[in-house]
């Protein structure tokens, strides 16, 4: 089955629709592998969050540390519109204040986890290092979140994705042939190579944690993180196989491994790279094999690129999906953001979701005993100081003699 077009009412022809999450009220019970475990995250932006969600989404009961200036007045019937603030409670805190501080640190005392994205500093300067953490907590594990790392000649730097992504070497080889290097919307740099990369190494050094007794920090940086992402095509340039950007065989230089455009306008995904797949291709496409290159001639590759183009632009992608859906050709339309929620594959593996309004991708990965979920909507800041404090394990005089200071919201 296909999408046939972009709008969003059309859909799929199976008529099948994107399961909703009930995200305006906490889902209970709690429900993933990391179910019981404890996590203070400190707010910010991108990664970090983006990795506290991941965390969320797989049972953790974290806890966001906002500030108390960013409190709403009154607080909306509705949910907060960011998604990657999506599972967790909020507690609004004044790092300023000493006795904020203090609060962070007391919640550190019965955490599995601290996660921070500042910059190298800021978190020592606001009391809430590594150091006095571990202090109070020697099991605690402690994830930091930059863009250089800790480390460095660039390390205390401003940056975003595109910078960490391009100092990693990694944004040289994304572009077409010819172009200058195209940034990567910021998924190599922000989501994969660094809230990802962050979550896998606060889970690593639980583990260690719960093993040893002893916790540590985790030095999750971008540059390293993207880096890391690129690992095979390292090795490649290493062997002398990988050349210029956009003439290699995983980057559009190969004619059987790239994107084609249809009839409409429309793109269409090829990757016949083994040789059984190459064969289909060439059956399915009527292309006449004499026409083109030997798959290895890498001079020759533009030249088959050219006679396949042709070919493609014959017919449209509704019709090129009727004909290779389902074959061994390794094929797959190239869906928008409207339509890949709806195309009946991801809806079989409920792949995306409705949340506050939004279609969301769905928790990932997928467990067979202990699957994630949605915890809660996301929260705005402060809308839980009461209840997170209290449940984690202060007094009503404390909140209150709190609250009268201003020291939470």
């Amino acid at each position: 089955m296909t999408v046939e077009n972009s709008s969003p009412a059309s859909g799929s022809s199976s008529g099948t629709s994107i399961p909703s999450s009930p995200a305006s009220a906490p889902l209970n019970p709690a429900s993933g592998p990391l179910v019981g475990l404890k996590v203070v995250e400190l707010a910010g932006i991108g990664p970090a969050p983006f990795c506290a969600m991941l965390l969320a989404d797989m049972g953790a009961d974290v806890i966001r540390v906002d500030r108390t200036t960013a409190v709403p007045a009154e607080f909306p019937d509705h949910p907060s519109s960011d998604p990657l603030n999506r599972g967790r409670r909020s507690l609004a805190v004044n790092l300023k204040d000493p006795a904020g501080t203090e609060v962070v640190l007391r919640l550190v005392e019965t955490a599995d986890m601290l996660l921070e994205g500042f910059r190298p500093g800021v978190a020592e300067r606001l009391g809430v290092g590594p150091k006095v953490c571990l202090e109070r907590n020697p099991k605690l594990v402690y994830g930091r979140m930059t863009g250089w790392g800790q480390t460095g000649s660039y390390a205390t730097a401003a940056g975003h994705d595109i910078n960490y992504v391009a100092l990693s070497g990694v944004l040289s080889t994304v572009g077409a042939r010819g172009g200058p290097p195209v940034p990567a919307v910021n998924y190599l740099g922000d989501f994969g190579g660094g809230g990802m990369l962050l979550a896998f190494g606060l889970v690593c050094a639980a583990l260690s944690a719960r093993q040893t007794g002893h916790g540590q920090v985790v030095d999750a940086a971008m540059v390293d993180g993207s880096a890391l992402l690129a690992t095979m095509t390292y090795a490649m340039h290493s062997l002398g196989v990988w050349g210029e950007r956009g003439e290699n065989l995983l980057d559009g230089g190969a004619y059987y491994y790239g994107v084609y455009e249809c009839a409409d306008g429309e793109y269409v995904s090829i990757g016949s790279l083994e040789p059984q797949f190459y064969q289909e291709l060439l059956r399915l496409t009527g292309a006449d094999e004499s026409k083109l290159p030997l798959q290895g001639d890498r001079e020759a590759w533009p030249a088959g690129r050219q006679y396949l183009e042709a070919i493609f632009k014959t017919k449209t992608r509704v019709e090129w999906c009727e004909i290779m859906e389902g074959s061994d050709v390794c094929f797959a339309p190239v869906l928008n953001l409207d339509e890949a929620p709806r195309h009946p594959h991801n809806v079989a593996r409920e792949g995306f979701m409705k949340l506050d309004e939004m279609t969301l991708p769905a928790p990932a990965p997928r467990f067979s005993l202990t699957p994630g979920k949605v915890q809660r909507p996301s929260p705005h800041p402060g809308q839980h100081t009461q209840e997170v404090l209290l449940d984690w394990g202060f007094a009503e005089t404390d909140l209150a003699e709190l609250r009268s200071s201003g020291t939470v919201v």
